[in-house]
């Protein structure tokens, strides 16, 4: 028996509709934040859940002035939805797995895999930088949905985008650094793509696209910021020849025993959802 309540189980098989007009948005930014996609129970119950497997989970006990930007920026678990049957409803549910599909406009999708990210209070920033740098996907069908376990005011650091950056090239090779940060910003700077900074609702949840640019600011409060990500990928994907040591690591991670040029069908990227 799975220790989570029948009406938040239910709930979570519940579709969530979306019309054209977001399709073509994210279609066109490779970024969308939709409203009330959990409702306050679900995000209740699932935070205490995620927040004591994290508890479990983590390790870093180094004060923050000790740590490296990226170690600043947050705490990182994952894949926690093998570690704890609980948050496992939450990470493989075909309501938030059909809206990963839908804005993809595919015909269902994998897991490549979860991560918790815990900003602590007085937390630095996340450089921009974009996901895909770190996945060995061949294509660009991957959509990660960052999901706040609170409401999330600016000061809390919430995620912020570059609405239709997925376009440029410069930058995609650059991990999250002081790096990426600069390049990246100045970058941006010369475009015209716009830079959304906005805070989240309670049960708002963003969906972006492997290669669009974003960052998050810093926590300024002595509040946790606490939020559960899923990436999903197209049920077809197939694995790319890595191009570079960060993409072999995630590879043998995240697919393992997945082969170059065939679809990751693995044991741990299981299809959530197919139409």
């Amino acid at each position: 028996m799975h220790a989570i309540p029948s009406t938040i189980a239910a709930f979570l098989q519940k579709p969530y509709s979306l019309t054209a007009e977001q399709i073509e948005f994210y279609q066109e930014n490779r970024f969308i934040k939709l409203k009330q996609v959990l409702d306050d129970a679900t995000i209740s119950f699932f935070n205490d859940a995620i927040s004591k497997r994290v508890a479990i989970m983590n390790s870093d006990i180094k004060p923050l002035e000790e740590r490296s930007t990226y170690g600043k920026a947050f705490l990182q678990l994952f894949n926690l939805w093998r570690e704890d049957e609980v948050v496992k409803e939450l990470v493989l549910s075909k309501r938030l797995a059909k809206i990963a599909s839908d804005l993809m406009q595919v015909d269902g999708v994998r897991i490549y895999h979860d991560q918790a990210l815990f900003k602590e209070g007085g937390g630095g920033i996340t450089p921009w930088h974009a996901d895909q740098y770190y996945w060995p996907l061949e294509t660009d069908k991957t959509v990660t949905a960052w999901i706040p376990l609170q409401a999330t005011p600016l000061e809390l650091g919430p995620l912020e985008f570059s609405a239709g950056s997925h376009q440029i090239v410069e930058g995609r090779e650059l991990e999250i650094s002081d790096e990426s940060e600069a390049a990246i910003q100045q970058k941006l700077r010369v475009t015209d793509f716009k830079h959304v900074i906005e805070a989240f609702d309670l049960g708002e949840v963003s969906f972006h696209s492997g290669w669009v640019f974003h960052r998050a600011g810093a926590n300024t409060t002595n509040q946790m910021r606490k939020v559960m990500t899923v990436i999903y990928m197209d049920k077809d994907m197939r694995l790319k020849q890595p191009d570079n040591k960060n993409q072999i690591n995630d590879w043998n991670t995240w697919c393992p025993g997945a082969q170059v040029g065939e679809v990751i069908n693995t044991p741990i990227n299981p299809i959530i959802y197919q139409n």
